[in-house]
């Protein structure tokens, strides 16, 4: 090998001496550092050594000797790099030494230690003191001394620790490396530590004790020999044997840790969990939780990942032993079950299709079996494709509706003659919808100067029973038995115009064309006209206008801003005579006052001449925290009040916007923006100013205190059959308790009834490796025949180890 030797070595005084060269030891010292091996690269191979020596020097052939005798050990392609404060060459032994703050960087791996030995002969490397190998995986090696061979593979270590970048760590008397990938621990310790931010060397306060624990890289597995599970220093279960998956592995073929249930209706059970990694991109996971009343519950789910996405699914049954424990429910069955899917593929960057489907054999399956997840399983099923652009959407879905509430007996006066009774037959109510689209599109370059957008929609759907209700000697309809398809077409223009002084002119018109197409419809229902085809259209135009008034003072600013609102329209046509499903829901509040069109849906469209005024208010504090409010009502000013005239429904009378002069719409709302924040929202009577609607909702932060509570209130609705008041406190609330602990609980309370609806408390820990909560449930709001529903929940985890829970499910 040919080696070139810096001019400032080669040119070294020479004053070794014959006998200290006889004795077969060259000492070089460097007042800070010796970097060799780092320098100028060499024929692709090796780089030079650079050596400062400002008490000793050695002769320029010895020097070279020295460098070409270390080069002689490194892959050419691989360089080394030696960092320390003194190396000694050993003739006799053929060792060479670095002494003091030792570096050694090579194939990635990093060794840190207070001096180290190179033994030529054997091709073994030696460090004592403070030693630290640092992997090319992250994996950081701890140890009093460690003996490894020439490529760091393989080696053995006393007084072990080992770090790994999962933040799990390896403690031992004593270990040895075999092959670069067996790594076998002697009296070890296994557990988690926490990251930095954490209090330093933070105990843990769980571990694995174990005779031997052997660490296998390739097979990525960890296998315990006679071990034990300590918690806060304590063993409480003994582990003859124990195998798991590398804390690097995300995906590995095994038992997953059990889980426990009891209930009234089921038993006692214990679900156990088997997962199989069979490819790179899919995966498979059985389940079997015997029961001592109902028998085995089997379940089984299937993912994989695809190119441009991914699907699941799951389905799981059981054949009940004991059907008559569900006497009450749809559940009184001997086979039950449920299939479910989920999928969402990319067709290009902007357009994906997917679905989310599930099909059970009665309404009650999930709710009874809730201990275990059923995948995605829910109560609405749908299938859709969707595309998205900067300036407009599309948006395609076909849904199914599988409730989950039981058929019931209502009072005798809700039953409307001729009709199905109000609680029976609630699954064919629902409808099933084929499809709806939306469209929405806006156009990039004004038009007439102002903004063009395009709104479309198009909605299909088929019901099997008339949902009808008697409400005094009037019958009303959530649902009209038949085919109904009505497709809308919406465009928009506006513009603004912001005068000299200041005041903001907004212009705007709109047009709005509907086709409905009625097949089939329940000829009971008189009110719906019998014509197979209709069509109509609403045009509109209108112009919104704004003066805002913004004043400053020491500390803040404040916006005062009057705002009114006309727009003008023909009447409405058809009302009553078509169906209504999606503008059932009249909302009419500070956040709908300046809708152009109130109406929830496309099957309604406000018509006549409306006046909409207000006033809103803002204050801001330079300190962050800001106010604003909002106060005003609405005018009919002309025509067809839509919101007074009847449709089949009628859903609109107790909307506020039933008379000429609406109700009085207002809202408050405070931010601290220090984690308090308050708001308010209320309808009043235009007679007598009462509370016709209302809500407020708080959250806050204080401390270790993290709460939300809201209150609901809804008047009387005499012409939806609600012929009393709805009140309800909704409140939830979690307090951490020095670092990890915390206490959290829920309710949900009716003011009216004077009953509770809900209410839920628990209490939990949480660090980095453990964590474990225990929570309580109560439910009066399931229609099963059932008072209450009682669930006691405890969950029990261990970083890498896994989790475990047991819940029980009672009933009164």
């Amino acid at each position: 090998m040919s080696l070139a030797v810096p001019a400032s070595i080669a040119e070294l005084p020479r004053r070794m001496s014959a006998r200290g060269a006889a004795r077969g030891r060259v000492r070089t010292r460097a007042g800070m550092r010796a970097a060799m091996l780092a320098g100028t690269v060499l024929s692709g191979t090796l780089l030079a050594a650079l050596v400062t020596l400002p008490f000793q020097a050695v002769p320029a052939a010895a020097q070279a000797d020295l460098v070409n005798t270390l080069a002689s050990q490194v892959d050419p392609a691989d360089p080394l790099l030696l960092e320390a404060n003194e190396l000694r060459y050993d003739f006799d032994r053929d060792v060479i030494s670095a002494v003091g703050n030792v570096q050694i960087y090579y194939g990635g791996n990093t060794v840190e230690a207070d001096r180290v030995d190179f033994d030529r002969r054997n091709g073994r490397l030696r460090a004592n003191g403070n030693v630290r190998l640092t992997e090319p995986d992250g994996n950081v090696l701890r140890a009093g001394s460690m003996d490894l061979s020439e490529d760091l593979r393989d080696g053995f270590a006393t007084a072990l620790q080992l770090d790994t970048p999962e933040r799990t760590r390896f403690l031992a008397e004593s270990a040895k490396r075999e092959d670069g990938n067996r790594t076998t621990f002697e009296n070890g310790l296994y557990t988690v530590y926490t990251k930095p931010r954490n209090p330093p060397e933070k105990p843990p306060l769980w571990r694995i004790r174990a005779q031997t624990i052997v660490h296998n890289q390739q097979e990525r597995t960890i296998e315990f020999e006679k071990a034990s599970l300590e918690f806060f220093g304590r063993s409480l279960v003994y582990l003859p044997y124990l195998s798991m998956p590398d804390p690097s592995v995300k995906r590995k073929s095994g038992f997953l840790i059990p889980s426990a249930v009891f209930g009234d209706r089921v038993g006692v059970g214990v679900r156990v969990p088997y997962y199989l990694a069979l490819g790179e991109t899919y995966d498979l996971l059985l389940s079997a939780t015997p029961l001592t009343k109902q028998g085995v519950l089997s379940q089984a789910e299937w993912r994989q990942k695809l190119i441009d996405g991914s699907y699941s699914i799951h389905v799981g049954g059981l054949i009940q032993a004991q059907p008559g424990e569900y006497t009450t429910s749809s559940g009184n069955r001997r086979f039950r079950g449920v299939v479910a899917s989920k999928g969402e593929f990319d067709i290009n960057e902007r357009w994906k299709w997917g679905w989310d489907a599930s099909w059970r054999t009665d309404r009650s399956f999930l709710d009874d079996y809730k201990f275990t997840r059923f995948g995605n399983a829910a109560d609405v099923s749908q299938i859709y494709l969707t595309g998205q652009s900067e300036r407009n959407r599309f948006d395609l879905r076909s849904y199914a509706f599988r409730i989950s509430q039981e058929d019931y007996t209502a009072a005798a006066g809700f039953n409307a003659a001729g009709f199905s009774p109000v609680g029976s037959r609630l699954q064919d109510k629902q409808p099933f919808v084929h499809p709806v689209l939306d469209y929405n599109y806006i156009f990039e370059d004004p038009i007439a100067g102002g903004e063009l957008s395009f709104t479309g929609n198009l909605t299909s759907l088929t019901r099997d029973q008339t949902d009808a209700i008697q409400v005094g000697a009037t019958t009303r309809f959530r649902g009209v038995e038949g085919t109904f398809t009505r497709t809308s077409l919406r465009a928009d223009w506006r513009s603004t115009v912001i005068d000299p002084l200041g005041q903001v002119f907004t212009p705007f018109a709109y047009v709005k064309g509907d086709l409905y197409f009625l097949s089939s419809q329940d000829k009971n229902v008189a009110a719906l006209t019998d014509e197979s085809f209709v069509g109509r259209i609403m045009p509109a135009v209108g112009i919104d206008y704004r003066f805002p008034f913004i004043g400053t003072f020491e500390g803040g600013n404040q916006i005062i801003e009057p705002v009114a609102q006309v727009i003008v329209r023909p009447n409405e046509g058809r009302i009553g005579e078509l169906p209504n499903e999606d503008a059932q829901s009249i909302v009419f509040d500070s956040t709908t006052l300046f809708e152009y069109d109130k109406f929830s849906g496309f099957d309604r469209s406000e018509g006549g001449t409306r006046a909409n005024i207000g006033l809103k208010y803002s204050l801001q504090f330079d300190e962050g925290f800001n106010v604003s409010a909002l106060f005003g009502r609405s005018f009919h000013m002309g025509g067809t009040n839509s919101f007074k005239t009847a449709d089949i429904l009628d859903a609109t009378s107790s909307s506020g916007l039933a008379t000429n002069y609406s109700d009085y719409v207002g809202s408050l709302y405070f931010d601290s923006r220090q984690g308090l924040r308050v708001g308010a929202q209320a309808r009043f009577d235009h007679k007598n100013f009462s509370i016709r609607r209302g809500q407020i909702e708080a959250t806050g932060i204080y401390g270790p205190l993290t709460g939300n509570l809201a209150y609901a209130y809804l008047s009387a609705q005499p012409n939806l059959g609600i012929g009393t008041p709805r009140e309800e406190v909704i409140g939830s609330a979690s307090l951490r308790l020095q670092e990890n602990w915390r206490l959290f609980g829920s309710v949900r309370y009716d003011l009216q009834r004077k009953n509770m609806v809900r209410d839920s408390f628990g209490i939990g820990y949480d660090d980095e490796g453990f964590s474990v909560s225990l929570a309580y449930a109560e439910d009066r709001s399931r229609n099963n025949g059932q008072t209450t529903d009682r669930l006691f929940f405890f969950r029990f985890g261990l970083r890498t180890l896994g989790d475990t829970q047991f819940s029980t499910n009672g009933n009164n």
